[in-house]
């Protein structure tokens, strides 16, 4: 099957609203034959260039009129071997494997903290030696939710680590394991109680030195701070990127945060 790259004018779109219309070409291309593989966005000219496997060009546009109705500019057959040549390997966006994915080449990511919930007062309590076993628990059960669904732990926060996803479902799955995992030690070790609560925020952070900054990752711990213990709290966007993806939600509410001028909506992962 031929392949085509198109053009869009996209200005005045966000990295967020061209993931979405990328995840509605995934979602609308198996009735027009059409295998969306991955995209370009250039910010100087406003203009967005597709990469598409499909039986004609006629097919690759169809896609876009029938999900968002961006049609393209313009469609050519290119040979991917050239394509390759100058930009090397092309690979399937994240998004074109796992739907869920909202980072698809741009800088969207799901942001997740966690905090152990009442460390000072356990390090007190048990002494240094073995709130250090405890810490070590957490970190453990964090660390392999995320190389299971390829989350990237951005930094320790000293009773908690923040982490990142380009996958909605990986990082509500991430945060379930994560519970789980600790539950389960809880039952096995009694002597060692550990609990954590999660939040999770879907946003654009700026990126600094292999750290994340900016409203969305404020937004994340300020929701991780909200929950309870053995709590995930997330926005409502990211339940509605994750529609279809079996997860459960319940106790939807908006809560004012600090920082913030209007109040966020937020639901609870049902996970036990």
């Amino acid at each position: 099957m031929p392949f085509f790259m198109d053009r869009h004018d996209v200005s005045g779109a966000t990295d967020k609203e061209l993931a979405e219309a990328h995840l509605a070409d995934i979602a609308m291309q198996e009735k027009f034959g059409v295998t969306a593989l991955t995209y370009w966005h250039d910010y100087d000219t406003c203009h967005l260039n597709c990469l598409v496997e499909a039986p004609s060009a006629e097919a690759a546009n169809a896609v876009h009129e029938a999900s968002h109705g961006n049609l393209a500019t313009e469609v050519i057959e290119v040979d991917k071997t050239v394509v390759e040549a100058f930009l090397g390997r092309i690979d399937q966006t994240p998004a074109a494997i796992d739907p869920a994915t909202t980072s698809t080449g741009t800088s969207m990511r799901i942001i997740l903290f966690t905090d152990i919930v009442g460390s000072t007062a356990m390090t007190q309590k048990l002494g240094d030696a073995a709130a250090m076993d405890i810490l070590e628990i957490h970190d453990n059960a964090v660390r392999g939710a995320l190389q299971k669904f390829s989350g990237r732990e951005v930094k320790h926060t000293g009773d908690g680590i923040m982490a990142s996803f380009a996958s909605v479902s990986g990082s509500v799955q991430s945060a379930i394991d994560i519970q789980r995992a600790l539950v389960e030690n809880s039952m096995t070790k009694p002597e060692l109680p550990l609990r954590v609560k999660i939040g999770l925020c879907a946003g654009e952070p700026v990126e600094k030195n292999e750290d994340l900054f900016g409203a969305s990752v404020q937004l994340a711990a300020r929701i991780c701070d909200h929950a309870s213990a053995e709590e995930i709290k997330v926005t409502h966007t990211v339940q509605d990127l994750c529609l279809g993806k079996g997860f459960q939600f319940e106790n939807p509410q908006e809560v004012m945060f600090k920082g913030f001028d209007d109040p966020i909506k937020i639901t609870d992962v049902r996970w036990q």
